[in-house]
């Protein structure tokens, strides 16, 4: 079976960017990986906008528009960046083995910051709704 693993980032990055990577490799952790190279190359602000508008063009060229949330992708570039301000990882499967919630538990990561559920609303889906609860720091 086929993962990200086997790509190098810059690889991993332009096949996403390009809209050509498969999408059954393309799971949770690789969406968590590509923020880790992101926010690693181009600093969690610029990160923040390339994910959102990638991401939408990713799911929109495989017509899964509808799977799109934009609440989620940012959080997640959010959360990322959190764990990585307390890494010590230079490589993503050192800083995934480091911080296994981002991976296991995210869901339940993302219930502190939202009173809501956000993986399941139109609003967010459609607009980041800033966490109600507790700040991404």
């Amino acid at each position: 079976m086929k993962d990200h693993y086997q790509f190098t980032d810059e690889e991993f990055e332009s096949q996403f960017l390009n809209c050509t990577l498969d999408s059954s490799i393309f799971n949770h952790e690789a969406h968590i990986r590509l923020a880790w190279i992101h926010i690693n190359k181009y600093g969690i602000e610029q990160a923040l906008i390339n994910l959102d508008s990638q991401l939408y063009s990713y799911v929109c060229s495989l017509g899964a528009e509808d799977k799109y949330n934009k609440t989620v992708t940012i959080a997640a570039v959010k959360a990322v960046y959190h764990f990585m301000q307390k890494s010590n990882s230079n490589n993503f499967k050192d800083f995934i083995l480091e911080h296994p919630r981002l991976k296991t538990n995210f869901k339940e990561l993302l219930d502190k910051h939202y009173s809501i559920d956000i993986f399941n609303s139109d609003i967010a889906k459609s607009s980041f709704l800033e966490p109600n609860l507790l700040p991404f720091t």
